[in-house]
């Protein structure tokens, strides 16, 4: 058992081998800061009277209460809600599969042309949203394309922006696993292709799972790109929606509107990472806990 967790609090804090007080100050801070507005937010989403910062009662009155102005019955919130859901399903159904066939390509891949196309990869990675976003714009509406703004030209610049993460996450995981197991596949008489689909695809599939979480709740937190390829009010998610009305005498149902874009997000996430731990139960070759779900081990 660690003796961290019996120690009491006093004992703990007088530790000579506890972090140092200023950084366990220091990241309570950061929490605290970080999480206390999302905190007030999402308390008055349940506020009964129209105010966003006077407590007037506890109700559900924003999110079916309100016959008019409540998520549940509001058209304008229905439709940036669908916009979402609809960008996020679509933009990782596409992503996830060409980031997985871009590692796996490049890991076989030997030369300058695909230390060049793995650069490029890395660019996008760190390349600013924003000047994504405004190139994208650029073309769209200068050069004679056959897309126009909306939600095609949204789901182009999404995987444009996110495939990269993906590719990031499966080519981590092509480097845990090595090449032996396909090697001894085909030593068994396997083809490539076949080695490729029966042995690695199948060990792949945690990296492939938690891209496609990860994927999907950054798809559906996504502000710029999908607000400067909006075509309109019908075109607008959730993000883009709480940004046009947060200054026109807005209502307590944009806080629930943004609370149940968290939970979604959340809950993404969460269910995830359970399945990740679950995919990956007996794997010597794999780190199950957060840092290998987000890539980072």
């Amino acid at each position: 058992m660690n003796p961290a967790r019996t120690m009491n609090p006093i004992a703990w804090w007088n530790n000579p081998w506890r972090p140092p007080r200023f950084l366990v100050a220091i990241t309570v801070g950061y929490l605290v800061w970080s999480l206390l507005p999302v905190v007030i937010a999402i308390a008055y989403s349940f506020n009964d009277g129209k105010s966003r910062t006077t407590w007037q009662g506890f109700s559900f009155r924003w999110y079916w209460g309100d016959q008019t102005l409540s998520v549940w019955h509001n058209d304008a919130l229905h439709t940036a809600l669908l916009q979402t859901l609809k960008l996020g399903v679509l933009a990782t159904l596409i992503t996830v599969p060409l980031g997985t066939l871009f590692a796996i390509g490049i890991d076989r891949w030997r030369g300058r042309l695909p230390a060049g196309a793995n650069f490029l990869m890395l660019l996008s990675f760190v390349l600013p949203e924003v000047l994504l976003a405004v190139a994208l714009l650029f073309v769209i509406t200068t050069v004679a394309v056959p897309v126009q703004l909306g939600t095609t030209a949204q789901v182009i610049g999404l995987v444009t922006f996110q495939v990269s993460y993906p590719a990031v996450l499966v080519r981590a995981r092509l480097a845990t696993i090595g090449p032996q197991y396909e090697e001894a596949a085909m030593d068994l008489g396997a083809s490539p292709l076949g080695a490729l689909r029966r042995i690695l695809l199948p060990m792949l599939m945690p990296a492939v799972f938690a891209s496609t979480v990860l994927v999907f709740a950054d798809v559906i937190d996504d502000f710029v790109l999908v607000r400067y390829l909006s075509g309109g009010a019908s075109t607008e998610p959730v993000s883009v929606k709480i940004y046009n009305t947060a200054r026109a005498a807005p209502t307590p149902a944009l806080n629930a509107l943004a609370t149940l874009l968290l939970v979604a997000a959340l809950t993404a996430v969460v269910i995830g990472f359970l399945v990740y731990r679950r995919m990956t139960r007996g794997d010597a070759t794999a780190d199950r806990g957060i840092g290998g779900f987000t890539g980072e081990a």
